[in-house]
């Protein structure tokens, strides 16, 4: 018998189900956006040299930093489909966490030692010597961040997927005082304490996000719901089953991950090529396009922990509702961001950008033409990222990772390019580019849930 379609209830206790998990979570990922922004406010009190060293060891440290988040990305929905199980016991659970510790050390040893060498990288890429030296001497104490951050993301992974994201919002929130904090003391010497300058942001950082990995920890270890798991039990124990298993599932999200971010950078590049204008006017555009992209980034981490205990459980309906619920609740939000950017550029160009000098009149009219552009890039953007985010539900990476290098690179990187130069739009021409590479990855996402997820067809893990 064909399994009947769900009645309206079932689809309404699905949105507030969602809806409720992906609050927090997009609150949390707005605190951490938080972090980065008190860094370089503070850089920027000890002026431009400052910021463009900080910027540099940034860029460097993020580009491990995102791929290695990617990877710990697994956490959910392994836990999810742990928890999802009919059998499923703690220890089953605690064996899977257990592994997040290990694969945290794994990503985090080999990049510490190509971060422990980045003045000579710096040196490769032609950067200027001065600031290629600050930035190397930030990224000396910075690197060290990547191990406690690293392992706070799987302890952040298996609180979203027991559905209780509330303590890792208010850790992250939390957060931000002890950065800025660590970082007006260290870098300017206050309270008696050297004067570290740039450096002192390294510090700063290594201290908050310490802070979250071991607030995080206090809160599993006491807390009722999660005491019972008894996470940390004989942590040092290597299961090299599920080691493999994890890294099965999230190499491919980080790699996913590096694409995206490396098309972006690219995007980047091709606008500097038109001047100083243009690159202000893309990189506005750019943050309020990621302000606006913490909406589907939690939408999507929400979906993934449903549709990942739905399929744990074998309950195919579920998968089916939890997955077009994120899907449809995505769309909504970006039709709305999209119609703000639309309706009201100068008002969001105007957060980033003061003074009415020529140039800044020229920043902004190209802010407002690209925010035209970014609004249709709203909605497909949020589509691919919430389509991935189900996929992964059903551990289904693989194949995703295939389809972003195609459409990030294959489609999106050469129509930037395409567009800027031989058809002429320069400036919005990247962004064209960028709407239509991500476009084309929603569309084929799309396809492979599709697929996948017919209404009435069984689900079987090893079928993906």
């Amino acid at each position: 018998m064909p399994t009947p379609f769900p009645s309206s209830a079932v689809w309404r206790t699905e949105i507030t189900a969602t809806l409720g998990l992906a609050g927090p979570l997009i609150v949390t990922q707005l605190a951490q956006m938080a972090l980065s922004t008190v860094d370089v406010i503070l850089l920027g009190r000890l002026g431009p040299d400052a910021v463009a060293a900080g910027a540099l060891a940034v860029n460097l440290y993020n580009a491990f930093m995102l791929f290695g988040v990617g990877v710990m990305t697994a956490t959910m929905p392994m836990i999810a489909r742990e928890r999802g199980r009919m059998r499923h016991s703690v220890r089953d659970v605690r064996r899977t966490f257990r592994q997040t510790l290990w694969v945290a050390a794994t990503l985090a040893v080999p990049i510490w030692t190509v971060l422990w060498w980045a003045e000579p990288i710096f040196a490769l890429l032609g950067q200027d010597p001065a600031l290629a030296h600050d930035a190397a001497r930030i990224l000396r104490v910075l690197m060290w961040s990547l191990l406690p951050f690293f392992a706070f993301v799987g302890l952040r992974g298996f609180v979203a997927a027991m559905e209780r994201p509330m303590w890792t919002l208010v850790v992250g929130l939390l957060a931000i005082p002890v950065d800025a904090a660590v970082g007006v003391v260290l870098i300017f010497g206050l309270a008696g304490a050297p004067r570290l300058g740039v450096v002192g942001v390294g510090w700063a950082t290594l201290t908050a996000t310490t802070f979250l990995f071991v607030s995080l920890s206090v809160v599993l270890i006491f807390d009722r719901r999660f005491r019972r798991y008894r996470l940390f039990g004989r942590f040092w124990r290597f299961d090299a089953v599920r080691w493999r298993d994890f890294l099965r599932l999230g190499l491919p999200i980080g790699f996913m991950v590096a694409f995206e971010t490396t098309v972006f950078n690219a995007a980047a590049f091709l606008a500097g090529l038109f001047g100083t204008t243009t690159l202000a006017a893309h990189a506005i555009t750019l943050q309020i396009s990621a302000l606006a992209f913490m909406i589907p980034l939690g939408l999507s981490q929400a979906v993934t922990i449903r549709v990942g205990t739905a399929f744990g459980g074998g309950d195919r309906r579920g998968v089916f509702v939890a997955g077009w619920t994120g899907y449809g609740l995505t769309v909504v939000c970006m039709i709305a961001t999209a119609a703000v950017m639309i309706a009201v550029p100068d008002r969001l160009i105007a957060v980033f950008l003061g003074g009415g000098d020529a140039e800044v009149a020229a920043t902004r009219a190209l802010a407002r033409s690209f925010l035209i552009v970014a609004a249709l890039f709203q909605l497909v953007d949020g589509i691919q990222t919430v389509t991935a985010g189900m996929l992964r539900g059903l551990h289904d990476t693989r194949i995703p990772m295939i389809v972003a290098g195609v459409g990030y690179w294959g489609v999106g990187a050469f129509a930037c390019w395409a567009f800027a130069f031989p058809l002429g739009f320069a400036g919005r021409g990247i962004w064209i580019g960028l709407a239509l590479g991500l476009g084309s990855v929603a569309l084929m996402l799309t396809l492979r849930w599709s697929t996948l997820v017919a209404r009435n067809r069984p689900l079987r893990e090893n079928t993906l």
